[in-house]
């Protein structure tokens, strides 16, 4: 079994910052991809960062400039540093990870979520 657990969100004022932070735990092989995703009250959710295990990065165009997605592949951790926070950027924030288990190859998995308000 894999968890996905992260850690982080809250209240912040516009233009301030905050830290996200996912752990990857369990039974894990491999991970080759780990990513945050945002989901706002009415809205689909969407991608905000995606990292690869090659270090590749790609980031929505609404956020490029202002966060920040890095990694620790020997924690299997993942992080998303967001500065300069608008209102817009309010949503519920999940970790994903394209992960391999003893028993399946790679799969896709989520956490539960963490809060992020932007708002003054």
């Amino acid at each position: 079994q894999v968890q996905l657990v992260e850690s982080g969100g809250g209240l912040v004022q516009p233009g301030g910052s905050l830290r996200l932070s996912c752990a990857a735990s369990g039974s894990i092989l491999s991970i080759n991809a780990m990513g945050w995703y945002r989901q706002a009250p009415g809205k689909q959710r969407e991608l905000v960062a995606r990292i690869t295990s090659g270090g590749s990065i790609n980031y929505a165009d609404s956020v490029r400039g202002r966060f920040t997605i890095s990694g620790d592949t020997a924690k299997n951790m993942v992080y998303l540093q967001m500065n300069s926070l608008k209102p817009e950027d309010t949503a519920v924030y999940y970790c994903n990870g394209n992960i391999r288990t003893p028993w399946a190859t790679y799969s896709i998995y989520w956490g539960q979520g963490t809060q992020v308000t932007v708002s003054s």
